[in-house]
């Protein structure tokens, strides 16, 4: 019987084209006619908003740092529970990061952690979406950033397609970042994307994007020639890659919809194992929030059991994975104080996320879960 990996990534049918497309043009490098064309999709998803693409999440969160001057000593509050570029980004600038618990049902940062770390010194709050989810104290955070000019930054690398409120995730923080690695739901490989929803960032953004230069405003034909500006980095994506992207991004809603439609099934088929106190996936639709259904996890009650269990699936020959390790408890976490945060160790250490890429045989993962827990 074939294996099921944990991700498989999703192939668009004019993929082929449009890169061979961008091959054949006389532009491959970036901001050319395909990064044009992904720029209008996304811009048209995250309405008011300007969409800057960037080889990577990762380098998306280091423009994200540049532009709010980061400097020593200045705090970022963030969750424990998230993948290291989230801090990497503030930690290059000399930020002391302010780790924070999430909430137990989401996995996503908590509304009182964060009251309780503010200080004169907090300079952004950084809200991790997890699982292509939102946080429901969204708009609670984006209000306390507001009243203590405080930015607030969306780390949405996973979330293209979830909405919250009717409004596109993403969407809520000053700015935000989303990720085009082969692991999300549509992918060019790796890339990702600077999501601008306050515009007085938008012109230095440009700058230190092109490597500290004015050159988007020669090519828009605003300048007769450019120079350097301000400090920066090379942080745009390939038209080669934008190719890849834009077949991706036509087909976001079917990707979309694909994945939703998988992730309700496994709450479905795995509802019995609610029964062996287990937290599992809540569902992803309802009056506020509709979710991408990026990720379907379970959270078991023990470090060993959760071993033993992706030990059982991997003999069954279905990879089940777990997810961070909390940063806190990291050898480098540790360089910001020791401290205790019970819902992200837990996380860390108890949940296993189940395939859940388009075409994922739903069926036969769930039968080999519940038949670990004998339950078939």
């Amino acid at each position: 019987m074939q294996r099921i990996p944990f991700n498989l990534p999703y192939f668009a049918e004019d993929q082929e084209k449009y890169v061979l497309s961008a091959l054949q043009s006389s532009h491959l490098s970036g901001d050319g006619p395909f990064t044009e064309r992904c720029v209008a999709i996304l811009e048209r998803i995250f309405k008011d908003s300007k969409v800057l693409l960037t080889p990577s999440c990762t380098a998306a969160l280091e423009l994200v740092a540049l532009l709010l001057e980061i400097k020593d000593g200045d705090e970022i509050i963030m969750p424990s529970y998230t993948f290291v570029s989230t801090a990497n980004a503030f930690a290059l600038r000399g930020a002391k990061l302010v780790f924070c618990d999430i909430e137990k049902s989401n996995k996503i940062i908590s509304l009182k952690s964060i009251e309780e770390k503010l200080t004169p010194r907090t300079r952004a709050i950084v809200v991790v979406q997890y699982a292509g989810l939102c946080g429901s104290d969204i708009i609670q955070i984006r209000d306390i950033c507001d009243s203590h000019n405080i930015c607030l930054v969306e780390d949405a690398a996973q979330s293209i397609g979830a909405l919250f409120c009717g409004k596109p995730v993403g969407s809520f923080g000053h700015l935000s970042t989303i990720s085009f690695h082969e692991t999300k739901n549509l992918h060019c490989g790796e890339g990702g994307a600077l999501v601008i929803n306050d515009q007085s960032f938008l012109e230095r953004a440009e700058v230190l994007r092109e490597k500290g230069t004015n050159r988007s405003r020669f090519y828009r034909g605003e300048i007769d020639k450019y120079t350097w500006q301000d400090i920066g980095s090379s942080y745009l994506l390939s038209d080669l890659q934008s190719a890849m992207l834009y077949a991706q991004l036509l087909d976001l809603d079917c990707i979309t919809n694909s994945r939703i439609n998988q992730y309700n099934l496994y709450c479905k088929l795995l509802k019995p194992l609610s029964t062996h106190g287990l937290a599992t996936c809540s569902c992803i639709r309802d009056m506020h929030l509709v979710g991408n259904g990026h990720i379907y996890w379970l959270q078991f009650k023990s470090l060993e059991e959760r071993t033993d269990f992706i030990s059982y699936m991997n003999s069954k020959g279905i990879s089940a994975i777990f997810h961070y390790v909390a940063l806190h408890s990291s050898p480098f976490g540790k360089k910001y104080g020791l401290i205790d945060l019970p819902e992200t160790s837990a996380s860390s250490d108890c949940l296993v996320r189940l395939p859940n890429f388009v075409g994922v045989d739903v069926q036969r993962v769930a039968q080999a879960a519940l038949e670990y827990f004998k339950l078939l």
